[in-house]
């Protein structure tokens, strides 16, 4: 069973990250969503929030799990035994930091392969930083999340005003 990990901290969880999801199922028999726990970003979304957005945005997806981690990608990946890590490459712009990262993790663990990924072109433009921008100033983010991650963005920056 091939086994590929797609990492993030996924806060919060876009259509763009769904569209790698969903094209990525097709090149493995096992695709992990691997929510990082990221607390020096200092997420807007607790862990286990996003956690459960991911869920409830893939339960549609036989082959695909969620999970959490901390520490090094390519040691989680080796305790779940996979042979690639996905990555989202929206922009030339993305490429130096995912390539600079996909160098680090094979020098560290050269029996897992980097994996690029480019989302549709509708997709782009989209980052979580932007999502989340959008709806801190009214904006509608209908068109860029699923309708749980909208609801849970609308209650929590309620919550904080």
């Amino acid at each position: 069973m091939r086994t590929a990990i797609y990492p993030g901290s996924f806060d919060p969880l876009t259509n763009g990250h769904l569209d790698v999801v969903q094209r990525a199922t097709k090149l493995f028999d096992r695709l992990i969503v691997a929510v990082a726990a990221s607390e020096g970003k200092g997420p807007l979304f607790p862990l286990e929030e996003r956690v459960k957005m991911v869920q409830e945005s893939v339960r549609h997806l036989p082959n695909v799990e969620v999970d959490a981690f901390e520490g090094l990608l390519v040691e989680y990946a080796e305790r779940c035994s996979a042979v690639a890590v996905v990555r989202g490459l929206r922009a030339v712009s993305d490429f130096e930091f995912e390539f600079q990262l996909a160098l680090m993790n094979r020098k560290l663990n050269e029996r897992i392969e980097t994996i690029f990924m480019m989302p549709k072109d509708t997709y782009t433009f989209l980052s979580s930083r932007i999502v989340k921008e959008i709806a801190r100033l009214g904006g509608d983010v209908s068109s860029f999340v699923p309708v749980h991650v909208r609801a849970a963005l609308s209650k929590t920056l309620r919550t904080r005003a």
